[in-house]
């Protein structure tokens, strides 16, 4: 098999990443859910700062949780913060500090699924498992020829083939094996290019040898989602360097962060509730557009007076936050804004 191969082309194409070095159970953890959903380039650029405001469980578990939103930022996805507490407080509480080896054990803390378990096995703990994402799964469907839907179906297969060691039977660092299967998916075996005079595996892969290895895996039954035309306002008092906000909730979007009063002008998604709706007759201050998951968004701003503000009947407790303290954990968008009209 190529996977030595493999493994050394992955090791000198890409040593530099931070959370490969100084491996640890704990880094393993942070880097792993801050990958979920953000590219490697983004994660570079935060992690050993986040690290070194939370250099162990302890200290992130014993954090506030607004504490672990301001450092956070610039990642996104705050629900992952939020579940990186949980399983910091759990494996403190209740294990001790300690990450249980078992995947089953560890799929009981909240916060943990699947793959996470499967990397803090395979990548932390250098053991027998596979953190199949999307770029494993592809990988190893095209390796293999595996000529199933991408998607649960796929993922059951592999992880069948794996449990009965019809594949990857042989001795290797699973922490190699799953970063460089990884690297090869990310880099070379992309989902719509596939670059095989590159790739150190290209002499045993059934795609390579079929001469069409985009066709590997299959594509799925995509789920039809409904994208939805947003026009919000957004509201903008300042006194002193300070921008009236409020707290955004739990089910709401940017969770735990402050925003500016917002209201829906119009909405395609009649069931959007988290903002009030509201007629605004007035000159926009300012525009930008937006997105967020299957919203297209247009921002209106203005700029409002307190007497005018207070007109609006806006029922969410607000309170001021300064303009220049990073620990006002001001949203995105609220920032956006701010830059938008010139006021920071």
């Amino acid at each position: 098999m190529s996977f030595p191969a493999l493994i050394k082309w992955s090791q000198k194409e890409f040593p530099h990443l931070p959370w490969r070095e100084n491996r640890s159970l704990y880094r393993t953890l942070v880097s792993e859910i801050m990958l979920q959903q953000t590219t490697v380039g983004t994660v570079k650029n935060h992690f050993e700062r986040f690290l070194k405001i939370y250099p162990d469980l302890q200290s992130l578990a014993d954090s506030t949780e607004e504490e672990l939103l301001v450092a956070w930022k610039g990642l996104g996805y705050y629900r992952r913060a939020k579940n990186l507490k949980k399983i910091a407080e759990a494996l403190v509480n209740d294990h001790e500090g300690d990450f249980p080896s078992d995947l089953d054990l560890l799929q009981k803390i909240p916060g943990i699924g699947p793959y996470t378990a499967n990397a803090l096995v395979g990548i932390g703990m250098d053991q027998r498992a596979l953190a199949v994402d999307a770029n494993l799964e592809r990988v190893i469907a095209r390796f293999f020829g595996m000529k199933i839907p991408k998607g649960l179906k796929l993922q059951k297969e592999i992880s069948r083939s794996f449990k009965a060691k019809e594949i990857f039977s042989t001795k290797l660092s699973f922490r190699a094996l799953n970063e460089a299967l990884m690297d090869l998916g990310r880099t070379i075996c992309q989902a719509r290019r596939a670059s095989c005079e590159l790739c150190p595996l290209k002499t045993e892969c059934k795609a390579f040898q079929s001469k069409k290895p985009l066709q590997y895996p299959l594509e799925g039954v995509e789920k039809k989602i409904d994208k939805h035309e947003l026009h919000l306002l957004r509201v903008y008092v300042i006194k002193r360097d300070k921008v009236l906000v409020y707290q955004k909730e739990e089910e709401e979007w940017l969770a735990g962060q402050y925003e500016v009063p917002t209201f829906i002008l119009e909405s395609t998604d009649e069931k959007l509730t988290q903002y009030p709706r509201f007629v605004f007759k007035k000159e926009a201050s300012g525009k930008f557009k937006s997105g967020i998951t299957k919203y297209t968004i247009n921002n209106s701003l203005w700029i409002s007076s307190e007497a005018e503000w207070k007109k609006m009947n806006f029922t969410r407790p607000v309170e001021w936050r300064s303009l220049h303290d990073e620990k006002s954990n001001l949203s995105t968008a609220t920032i956006k804004g701010l830059k938008k009209l010139g006021l920071l």
